[in-house]
């Protein structure tokens, strides 16, 4: 195995090497499942010590790029990539933008009609009957009065994930849960005081409706209805903890 060694600065050394072997990572060099060399090895092509290849490592490691096994076999590898940590660290990401107030409820409603506008459309051609299935499931969950708030907000989560899944387009569905799962549900608590369950549901039906029946048109029309009346459920809210509803 080969790939290039480049001269590092003495200051932030084991940030340097992380960032060199990342990159080698991300540009196929090192691929999944490759073995890298040894700390020892290591050491010595970057001429620093072991305590800071190994601090190196720990960096690829928490992003999930490496991993370490034990014994005769072990040593570091390159992680293979999961769509699932993957979709966790995106979402993390965005659930930070979201806290940070770095993008408002506007950006957010604008990013998920379009993107998931996008998830209906190919829905209503590609979705399967295990799809249509699991969508009526969620529409019965919600409909139960007896669950509570936050398990409403999850079958909700749920229900929007099934539709990106829906879309055939696995790209597509990666970035989608980086919306629904971090900014729907933030958006969602935050008007669960002004929003009707029961008008939620009915959005649900017809979009499942919609799409069983192939009518694209139709499930986007009823989802951009849903995300305006959610936007102005927010409004509600944000003029509630300004002390200027009732």
């Amino acid at each position: 195995m080969s790939f290039e060694v480049e001269p590092v600065n003495r200051s932030s050394l084991s940030s340097q090497i992380a960032d060199q072997l990342q990159e080698a990572i991300l540009d196929g060099t090192l691929k999944a499942d490759d073995r890298l060399p040894t700390e020892d090895e290591l050491s010595k092509r970057y001429q620093v010590s072991r305590p800071t290849i190994r601090e190196a490592l720990k960096r690829l490691a928490a992003k999930n790029l490496v991993r370490s096994k034990r014994g005769p076999t072990g040593g570091t590898f390159v992680t293979k990539p999961s769509v699932a940590q993957l979709s966790d660290s995106l979402t993390s990401a965005a659930t930070m933008l979201v806290s940070l107030k770095e993008v408002d409820l506007d950006e957010i409603n604008a990013a998920r009609l379009e993107l998931e506008s996008t998830c209906c459309r190919l829905a209503a051609t590609y979705r399967s009957e295990n799809q249509l299935s699991a969508l009526t499931h969620e529409l019965k969950v919600q409909e139960d009065e007896r669950i509570t708030a936050e398990d409403f907000c999850a079958s909700d989560v749920r229900f929007h994930r099934i539709i990106a899944d829906a879309s055939g387009n696995r790209m597509l569905a990666f970035v989608m849960y980086a919306v629904i799962e971090a900014l729907q549900p933030v958006a969602n608590m935050i008007a669960y005081r002004f929003r009707e369950r029961t008008v939620i549901i009915d959005h649900h039906r017809r979009i499942l409706e919609a799409i069983q029946q192939q009518d694209a048109d139709l499930a986007c029309a009823i989802l951009k209805e849903q995300i305006e009346y959610l936007a102005a459920r927010h409004q509600d809210a944000q003029d509630w903890r300004a002390g200027k509803g009732d």
